[in-house]
């Protein structure tokens, strides 16, 4: 089962407080709450942004839908693209001589699409006898040993709609798809609070910034301010490497990355929240006989603890173990500040899906009453 690993927070079942307590818990909300989103690139922390939008803002308007259909026919197209390149590069052939000639045709293409370009009826064609060649599915079910975007079965099953001429994308289609983040992208949007916290709202802003190695000069620049941050590891990362950098390990880059923030002394004061993200991918995986051990050699020798749930599930166990490998970064002893001043912290974590609504809807519930019983906890009314 997905979502929070602890228990929530007190403050949610208490079923009243003094005015006065009231009143100065209501006065500590005068002022938006600043979420960092971080994590390494492609961790979903866009996608998390998107949805807040959708949960606390608004639905995604027929022109904002509109605008997204040729990032998402790259996406399709790309991961076609990449699954052909790579058939000869792993020493796969194709089933028959039509096949070949289909990923010639999308070879001819080449990797970027054309502003002016329109799908025909023989690209759909081509990409379908093309996913149906066993020396494709051996290609994609190989795909950790090269790039390849985590949408890609998910657009090529929905090649028919994607490339009608009449398509507008669905909400799980916008969530699905990718675009690098460059920028910095912020939204802000309201949580009501409990009526026995005296009840209104709170403002939230959400700052999302890009997770590529070259993109995290720009992360000093929002650490200012910020109440909690909000970190990504893709689970499903396990045997990849990363886009920029071949020889590194995703998930060991992610590891090192927590590393950092957790002991950053600009966000000493910061709650940080960790979000074990894409375990569908990492179920996946899995259950196709890959395993993290094969990466993380120390995998072997890990025992579940008495809480963690079922010892021979294999999902259950990774999933632990990359959460174990927090932990004991959060347990490793603080390093001092200013005037040697040691300050201690802790870690919430989630296991997410951050393409699932519902389950993103269930973790921020949870994320919210962290943070209201952090407040609690700094007002002593806990």
């Amino acid at each position: 089962m997905l979502g929070c690993i602890f228990p929530r927070p007190a403050e949610m079942t208490k079923s009243s407080y003094s005015k006065r307590d009231i009143k100065a818990f209501t006065n500590s909300f005068e002022k938006a709450i600043k979420i960092l989103l971080l994590g390494t690139g492609e961790s979903g922390k866009s996608t998390i942004l998107n949805q807040m939008r959708i949960l606390h803002i608004n639905e995604f308007t027929t022109q904002e839908r509109l605008g997204r259909i040729a990032i998402i026919r790259q996406n399709l197209h790309e991961s076609v693209y990449e699954i052909v390149v790579n058939v000869e590069r792993l020493g796969l052939t194709f089933d028959c001589p039509a096949n070949a000639k289909s990923a010639q045709y999308i070879l001819n293409l080449g990797k970027i699409l054309p502003d002016s370009f329109n799908p025909e009826d023989t690209y759909v064609e081509h990409i379908e006898n093309l996913w149906y060649d066993r020396g494709v599915q051996e290609c994609f079910s190989r795909s950790n040993e090269y790039q390849l975007n985590d949408s890609a079965k998910y657009f090529i099953d929905r090649v028919q709609t994607v490339t009608k001429a009449d398509y507008i994308p669905s909400t799980d289609d916008i969530l699905h798809s990718r675009k690098i983040t460059t920028a910095i992208h912020e939204i802000k949007f309201n949580v009501k609070i409990p009526k026995n916290m005296g009840g209104g709202v709170q403002e939230f802003r959400m700052i999302d910034v890009g997770g590529q190695r070259d993109q995290r000069n720009k992360w000093m620049h929002v650490f200012e301010g910020i109440d909690a941050v909000l970190f990504l590891i893709s689970c499903g990362d396990f045997d990849q490497t990363l886009r920029e950098d071949t020889q590194q390990n995703r998930l060991c880059e992610a590891l090192k990355l927590f590393t950092g923030v957790w002991h950053n002394r600009f966000l000493a004061s910061a709650g940080i929240i960790c979000f074990l993200n894409k375990q569908d991918i990492m179920e996946r995986k899995i259950m196709e006989g890959k395993c993290i051990g094969h990466y993380f050699p120390d995998y072997y020798n890990y025992r579940l603890s008495a809480n963690d749930g079922i010892a021979f599930d294999e999902c259950n166990k990774t999933r632990c173990f990359i959460r174990h490998k927090l932990i004991e970064v959060t347990n490793e002893t603080p390093r001092p500040f200013r005037n040697n001043e040691c300050v201690k912290k802790e870690c919430y974590f989630h296991f997410t899906v951050a393409t699932d609504t519902n389950n993103i809807r269930k973790v921020f519930y949870d994320v919210h009453s962290m943070i209201l019983n952090d407040i609690l906890c700094r007002m002593g009314l806990l």
